[in-house]
């Protein structure tokens, strides 16, 4: 995701449900920005302010809690914005485009990192973003598309990353098979035993077509 726009270390970032923190580390440790996280539960920010105190980085990455569709930012506080699967779960995309669009500055650019819907048919749940079908928001890819125009967006690039989902997930079981750690954790530390049932789903759910994995690069005019 952070090669699709040039970041810079003046840069104040935003992360749309920063859950437990990674992206939000990563990124301003490769880059030396600044990033502040929004993420409705209590939870996932402690323990992201936790792990970012560990590491050092708590003057540069900050967590609060707060409602990413009535977000407590003044209009064109940052530069640039980054959601990663979390408009799934969130039924009214355009108040959140609309939201993300007021506190970006003036040539901000905005990154999502989502699954879409693909072709007709029941997705099987529980997957890592929704329990049940009832806690599922999926959107089509051109849905997304003209959702960010709506909003005032222009999209730059729409890029079904389907083919590199499926590879990460081969060599991730792989690693699993030898006895290493696998590389991404946090679907297992959040939903515990219930984790490798989700992230099954959504596996059957790439094969099938029924789920798509974008990334969508877009800029406010």
């Amino acid at each position: 995701m952070a090669a699709l726009v040039g970041v810079r270390p003046a840069d104040h970032l935003l992360d749309v449900g920063s859950g437990l923190g990674g992206p939000a580390r990563w990124l301003s440790t490769r880059f030396g920005c600044r990033i502040t996280g929004i993420d409705l539960t209590p939870e996932f920010c402690a323990i992201a302010e936790h792990f970012t105190r560990l590491i050092g980085l708590d003057s540069r990455v900050r967590f609060q809690v707060g409602n990413a569709l009535e977000m407590p930012f003044d209009d064109g506080t940052f530069d640039g914005a980054y959601s990663m699967f979390v408009s799934m779960n969130i039924a009214d995309k355009a108040r959140l485009h609309r939201e993300i669009h007021r506190v970006l500055k003036s040539g901000g650019w905005l990154v999502l990192s989502e699954i879409a819907r693909g072709v007709d048919g029941d997705v099987l749940y529980p997957t890592p973003w929704a329990a049940t079908a009832a806690q599922s928001f999926l959107s089509t890819t051109e849905d997304t598309r003209n959702g960010l125009r709506s909003a005032g967006f222009e999209v730059e690039l729409v890029k079904n990353d389907l083919q590199r989902s499926l590879e990460f997930g081969a060599r991730s079981r792989a690693m699993v098979e030898r006895g290493e750690k696998p590389p991404y954790r946090a679907n297992a530390l959040i939903h515990g035993d219930a984790g490798g049932a989700t992230l099954a789903n959504v596996a059957r759910g790439y094969k099938e077509g029924k789920l798509i994995p974008i990334e969508v690069v877009a800029r406010k005019r």
